[in-house]
């Protein structure tokens, strides 16, 4: 019989979760090796999704990876974000298959626990809203993340600062983003213990070629409550503008937490800004604060759209939509939404909008 244990380490590491017998004692470890990733190989705990299928990760070396992405060349660099840079790749088993390798900043403590989460944390959870990971890499002082590749990148990328030819994501493919992003929530908030994401934002949400979105980089997230606990109490970690005001304040975590970030992750949908603008008025820095302005009058919802959409887009979709952001970003957590009510408001209103009658919208001044 194979029984989960929890494993610290002693200078207050992410836990990580290994097979053990179960007669096996609690582990401590001052370092991260190459030896407890080959443990994730072994059993496992039965956490998928069983409708996605069994997933297995592969361990790479670094040589095969330095293969698949011609050494880190620059021509093969796909970004980079806090974690480090990120490289498309080719491997030769199977045949040519692209992914995406993201290495990790080396004599990074922090990295290194975010490393492990997320290595953990998708080895367990499979869902067609969540990256595939593919395999890892943990060489020496080497960590490297092989995912699926995502060809249309990140979704801010769709979203803030196009170039002047690209072409905008119009309104039904913002929604349905929006709902795919809600149903992969909604698998890691059902799954036993729930996950906390902890880091949802528009770069962490990746776009296939038929724009089907699914949630990436999930270093930060962690394991919520269970039995009669309301919350978990943890370090503040996340993105500025994204962050829940309770998290914030108190360092306590609930489901709540992922739902406000997901009412930021909303309006940017529907605005087309950043959740966090520096380079706008005062009063519209913040993206929050300023859709807050506009919530108390329902004429004043069209101030908020996008205005690349070009006034195309069904008005009781928006009141709908804006509604849905306005539940979730309210100040008191318990008043917020379900994911799972989320989940069935947008999918009610993204079949009957498939294909909406689309109207020209005048800002009243």
């Amino acid at each position: 019989m194979i029984e989960v244990i929890i494993v610290f380490d002693n200078m207050g590491c992410f836990p990580c979760f290994v097979a053990f017998n179960k007669e096996a004692s609690h582990v401590h470890s001052r370092r991260v090796t190459s030896e407890k990733f080959k443990l994730l190989s072994a059993s496992s705990p039965n956490t998928k999704d069983e409708s996605e299928g069994s997933v297995r990760t592969h361990t790479f070396t670094l040589q095969e990876l330095k293969a698949a992405t011609n050494n880190f060349s620059p021509e093969c660099l796909l970004g980079e974000g806090g974690f480090g840079p990120v490289y498309k790749g080719r491997l030769e088993n199977p045949k040519n298959k692209a992914v995406a390798v993201k290495q990790l900043k080396q004599k990074s403590c922090q990295g290194d626990r975010e490393f492990l989460a997320e290595v953990l944390m998708l080895n367990l959870l499979n869902h067609k809203n969540l990256v595939n990971l593919i395999g890892y890499c943990a060489d020496g002082d080497q960590r490297l993340l092989v995912y699926e590749y995502m060809a249309f990148g990140s979704l801010d990328k769709h979203l803030h600062d196009l170039p002047p030819r690209a072409k905008p994501l119009d309104w039904n493919t913002r929604m349905k983003i929006a709902l795919a992003t809600a149903k992969g929530l909604k698998y890691m908030h059902k799954a036993n213990p729930p996950v906390i994401y902890r880091d949802l934002k528009s770069s962490n949400i990746l776009l296939d070629e038929n724009y089907q979105a699914k949630l990436s980089d999930f270093g930060l997230a962690k394991l919520g409550p269970i039995g009669d606990r309301s919350h978990v109490t943890t370090r503040v970690m996340g993105t500025y503008g994204y962050c829940a005001p309770e998290y914030f304040m108190t360092g306590q975590l609930t489901m709540k937490s992922d739902v406000y970030s997901y009412g930021v992750f909303m309006l940017e949908l529907i605005s087309g800004r950043r959740a966090i603008d520096d380079k706008r008025p005062q009063a519209e820095r913040s993206l929050v604060v300023w859709a807050k302005s506009h919530f108390k009058n329902r004429r004043d919802f069209i101030k908020l759209v996008d205005p690349q959409l070009q006034g195309r887009f069904p008005m009781e979709g928006l009141y709908q939509a804006v509604a849905i952001a306005a539940m979730c970003v309210h100040t008191q957590a318990s008043t917020r939404p379900l994911i799972g009510d989320i989940v069935d408001s947008l999918t009610y209103m993204t079949r009957r909008d498939t294909s909406p009658k689309l109207r020209k919208s005048m800002v009243t001044k």
